[in-house]
């Protein structure tokens, strides 16, 4: 979001005084009437400014952000190396795309149904990109990614300043740093945060950025796609019922009180949230994908849980051993630095499921009505509380439907009994 012109607040850029008269790159690159880049625009524009630092023998540092986008350009033989996905940012939008979810996975399913039952139906990104990379190559993305394993595969070891690199390698020698902190500490300051972030202004940016879209649909008569780029950044989207309640007349102090609290509150879980999300991506995505390039001991995790410990927990392990990284000596093993990096380091399981074609496994429950696209989310969702009482519940309502029936078929049995005991007695 750094890379959107203006909005400090909501995109939390870096300041003057932060920089430390360190150059930074690509910051405020986007206007708001601009297209979102896509990650083969990113990569292309990221690569130039690295080949200019490097021919300058200065040290570009990468810092951030989207783990989809900085992993695309870290590593080659990715999804934006594709010739037919490198698209400028105002190419024209494939109407397509701006159609209902439903549609568009009709369409998936119909060019490309490997891809169309590995995402879930709510999944509406996911599914416009897969659609959008056969549109775009004429190839299903699930053949796309079947020719980069391929390619991965076949291709030969080589190596970067004599650090061995396989398959899908590094596109540098690429040292890797992870500031952690445990969740314990992590939740408290991201409350925190975004509590400064509201003192600093964050209302009269979201503000800004209302009015622009309000502004810009009455000048153009375009709709703003509200799904996509700045407009999904966490500090907007999740004020949308305040913004409703100041445009409502009378408008009520205290109702618009208690929806800025709430919509705080909306905005610190959905920043816990993305933090979960980055760690899950480090632990499966980028683990798997060094641990397959050979390069699993260039990353390091940095314990910042104690802020009273930074500078020997942070500040000094880091310095070390990008010293001796730069230098050519041999870096210490990552699990070492501590407990945390111990636990954290070890992938959260030994493979990306976006790699493994055979595990998608799309089923509906027909009981709870739950689409699940893997096995393991199968078994999670039918061993789940909510499905055990779907499923009684079900069997209840059976039940009840079939006491009627049953009752008929008992008093007719009866009066079948009565009948033929008075036959009986018939001389």
């Amino acid at each position: 979001m750094q890379l959107y012109h203006g909005l400090p607040i909501i995109t939390n850029k870096i300041t003057q005084e932060e920089m430390r008269g360190v150059p930074h790159h690509l910051l405020g690159r986007i206007g708001l009437e601009e297209e979102t880049w896509t990650v083969g625009k990113f990569v292309g524009e990221a690569l130039g400014v690295i080949d200019e630092i490097r021919s300058r023998g200065k040290l570009p540092i990468l810092v951030g952000g989207t783990h989809y986008y900085t992993q695309s350009l870290l590593f080659k033989d990715t999804l934006a190396d594709e010739p037919a996905l490198k698209i400028d940012q105002d190419t024209e939008r494939l109407p397509i795309l701006d159609e209902s979810t439903d549609i568009i996975l009709a369409k998936l399913k119909e060019v490309d149904p490997i891809m169309a039952s590995r995402w879930h139906p709510n999944e509406r990104r996911k599914i416009q990109r897969s659609l959008e990379i056969y549109l775009r190559t004429g190839k299903p993305a699930s053949q796309v990614y079947d020719e980069q394993r391929i390619r991965r595969d076949d291709s030969p070891t080589d190596s970067l300043n004599g650090v061995g690199n396989t398959r899908s390698g590094l596109r540098f020698p690429t040292l890797l740093y992870w500031v952690h902190a445990d969740k314990d500490v992590l939740y408290p300051r991201v409350n925190g945060r975004i509590h400064k972030m509201v003192d600093k202004g964050l209302w009269s940016e979201v503000q800004e950025l209302s009015d622009f879209r309000k502004d810009y649909e009455s000048r153009t008569g375009n709709i703003v796609d509200q799904s996509r780029g700045i407009w999904v950044s966490i500090g907007y989207k999740e004020f949308r019922d305040y913004q409703q309640a100041l445009d409502r007349e009378p408008q009520d102090q205290s109702e618009l009180e208690t929806l800025m609290m709430a919509d705080v509150e909306k905005m610190q879980a959905a920043t816990r949230q993305y933090a979960n999300r980055q760690i899950k991506w480090i632990r499966i995505k980028l683990l798997n994908a060094l641990i397959s390039a050979g390069q699993e001991k260039n990353i390091f995790l940095l314990d910042g849980s104690d802020l009273a410990k930074w500078e020997d927990e942070v500040i000094k392990p880091a310095t070390t051993i990008t010293e001796r990284f730069l230098s050519g000596e041999s870096l210490p093993a990552p699990t070492s630095l501590s407990n945390a990096a111990a636990e954290m380091l070890t992938p959260k399981r030994a493979y990306d499921l976006g790699q493994r074609p055979d595990l998608w496994q799309k089923k509906v429950c027909e009981t709870c009505g739950t689409v699940a696209v893997t096995e393991n989310d199968w078994t999670l969702h039918i061993k789940s509380r909510a499905h055990r009482k779907a499923v009684g519940a079900k069997k209840k309502l059976e039940h009840t439907q079939n006491m009627p029936q049953r009752e008929t078929k008992s008093l007719q049995a009866d009066t079948l009994d009565v009948l033929e005991s008075y036959v009986e007695r018939i001389p």
